[in-house]
């Protein structure tokens, strides 16, 4: 398995990887999908935070941090993380954090924000955001809303947690 930044060929093989990881055969595409090809479009898109995962040439993996804000202050909010359902529980998402993760921390972003299980994020050292200062934008959240500091963090940064605009239609 090779990890590495989204180049513009891997677009469409990327677009396929949350419509396997979270469809159905039928219906609407999810909304982890819909939610990714909005973030491409927004200000908030960060093109070194899109990585993927790739085995024997196919990307099977997918991960994306985009601009997110406490105040005026920026942070990352992480997500979606998608991967192919056959891939799944091989390691190819812990790859796909452990690597975002670092290009964040070596971009000089003071921290990662997510929602999503305490269970599966605290390994990455993920905790509780209110216990950074950080408040979720949906208060029912609670200890779903999870913040990572990186080196460049400052604890003095308090406030709600704004996402990239696209999180907030979708």
């Amino acid at each position: 398995m090779l990890i590495r930044r989204e180049v513009p060929g891997d677009r469409a093989a990327v677009h396929d990887v949350p419509r396997a990881a979270f469809g159905k055969d039928a219906g609407p595409p999810p909304v982890e999908a819909v939610l990714l090809e909005a973030l491409r479009e927004c200000d908030g898109w960060l093109p070194a935070l899109s990585c993927v995962a790739v085995v024997e040439g196919e990307v099977v993996g997918h991960v994306v941090g985009t601009r997110g804000y406490v105040g005026e202050r920026p942070g990352v909010g992480l997500g979606p993380l998608s991967v192919r359902p056959e891939h799944q529980r091989r390691g190819v998402g812990l790859a796909l954090v452990h690597t975002v993760l670092g290009a964040a921390d070596a971009l000089g972003e003071p921290f990662v924000a997510l929602l999503g299980s305490p269970e599966y994020y605290g390994r990455f050292g993920f905790g509780p955001a209110a216990g950074h200062g950080i408040e979720a934008p949906d208060p029912a959240w609670g200890r779903y809303f999870q913040v990572r500091p990186l080196t460049a963090h400052d604890p003095a940064v308090r406030g709600t947690f704004r996402y990239a605009e696209p999180f907030d239609r979708v």
